[in-house]
């Protein structure tokens, strides 16, 4: 790797800061629920609407984050959101009641916004042979959030427990769920700061008319017989940009735009409906389900961000070497496998099956629907519309993640986990046939050429 590689992949990395806080602010909840139903009285309706309004909120978030980038730039936008993730996790740990709680989650939703225009930012900056992996490390970074969220949720419930003097001293033994929120705001201020190093997006400023800041920007993280050619290839591809919001939309809809649209929505609501964010969102809750205890359903959570964790590992080593299409495919097969298999633990009453089930879920998805539909979204939409075009996505997206969420404890409630499971493992089967007849293969491409061959498509 290159100097210039070196120097994109530290603003990639720093960017994808904002999946790490995404990753941990949507999963802590798992280990909050079991505390506060009782404690605040819940019914599964309130559980779906607490633990799927960030969620609610980010769909606002996508109409707003991709055309305020567009118009303000990509770096000041997530500077704000940062902000946001902080204010959250203080107001949630806050919390006296579960009115104020939904609320407090409902402003960090806002702020996952940054799923959405990380991948951008990344692309942007990203050299084409190793876009997909650097685009990755976003949706590692995410995982790596999911891990550490479980991880310090079962750690302070053992603590909680502990009776020793560290734990009394803090509150921990009375407030375990408190301390399980507010840990948020440490990375969320880290991040903040980490903001302020990075460079601007280079090709938004091109398409401001900043060139000379683009070619400064250009310099340090491309090879320098190569900076002039990219910024003629980015002006040629913006020539006809414009800062008019409807036309920007208008743009969108072009025919010539249409299969792209719907790759895009396919791979979007695929995502979604996989049932990633209800195995996530309510991890212990599912293995009690199976007929573990609290600790167990606890521990068990811990090892879903372990495969987590190194199945995206995977998926970063693989995407630019594969193709994005063969890990979409191969990832989607296995969530029908295990998603079947989950269903017939629950239906056999076998707790190791359920589990094998759920990690073997969680393993698909990681080196297939989670990295590859950000990479995809990142890759095949205009440079002048790109940010309009992830707002939408991002919209359909979030859409049918905060539906998942909140139903899903008014299905295991009604209609039980074999049933619940059994219709993700169908869901799952349709989008495998829709997306290996329709997915492009976007690997090795500028963005300039696939915006070229795509919109001829």
């Amino acid at each position: 790797m290159t100097k210039t590689d070196r120097r994109a992949l530290f603003c990639a990395s720093v960017i994808a800061l904002g999946g790490f806080l995404f990753g941990f602010d949507a999963v802590v909840i798992s280990g909050v629920m079991p505390f506060i139903t009782p404690e605040f009285s819940l019914n599964e309706w309130w559980v779906g609407a607490i633990v799927s309004a960030p969620s609610l909120a980010a769909i606002a978030a996508a109409l707003t984050v991709g055309p305020v980038a567009d118009y303000v730039g990509r770096k000041k936008v997530m500077i704000t959101l940062a902000l946001l993730y902080t204010v959250s996790a203080v107001a949630s740990a806050l919390a006296p009641g579960a009115s104020t709680l939904f609320v407090a989650r409902l402003i960090g939703g806002f702020a996952f916004g940054t799923l959405m225009l990380a991948p951008i930012y990344i692309a942007e900056i990203a050299p084409a042979r190793l876009r997909g992996r650097m685009v990755s490390v976003n949706q590692f970074n995410i995982v790596i959030g999911f891990s550490a969220a479980y991880f310090a949720n079962y750690y302070l419930l053992q603590l909680s427990q502990s009776g020793s003097a560290l734990a009394v001293s803090l509150g921990i033994d009375q407030f375990a769920w408190r301390w399980m929120l507010g840990l948020e705001a440490v990375p969320a201020a880290l991040y903040f700061v980490f903001m302020l190093f990075v460079p601007e997006s280079p090709r938004w400023l091109v398409l401001e008319g900043h060139t000379e800041r683009a070619r400064e920007i250009m310099q340090r993280i491309a090879p320098a017989d190569q900076v002039e050619e990219l910024l003629n290839c980015i002006r040629d591809s913006t020539q006809e940009a414009t800062h008019n919001l409807l036309a920007k939309i208008k743009d969108m809809f072009r025919p010539e735009l249409r299969m792209v649209l719907v790759v895009g929505l396919i791979a979007g609501i695929a995502q979604q409906s996989s049932g990633i964010n209800a195995v996530y969102f309510y991890a212990p809750t599912i293995f009690e389900q199976s007929g573990v205890g609290t600790d167990a359903a606890f521990a068990q959570a811990t090892y879903i961000g372990v495969v987590n964790v190194v199945f995206t590992i995977a998926a970063m080593l693989l995407i630019d070497r594969l193709g994005r299409k063969p890990l979409m495919l191969a990832g989607l097969a296995g969530i029908v496998f295990s998603m079947s298999l989950a269903a017939w633990g629950f239906y056999t009453e076998s707790p190791s099956i359920v589990l094998a089930g759920i990690l073997g879920f969680v393993a698909s998805f990681a080196f297939s629907l989670g990295p590859v539909m950000w990479v995809l979204f990142s890759e095949i939409f205009p440079n002048r519309i790109r940010g309009v075009c992830m707002a939408f996505m991002g919209v359909v997206n979030s859409g049918v993640s905060w539906f998942i969420q909140f139903i899903f404890p008014v299905e295991l409630a009604h209609f039980g986990p074999v049933v619940t499971f059994s219709i993700f493992a169908a869901t799952a089967v349709v989008f495998l046939v829709l997306l290996a007849r329709l997915m492009p293969e976007t690997r090795g491409r500028s963005l300039e050429e696939l915006e070229k061959e795509l919109s001829r498509a």
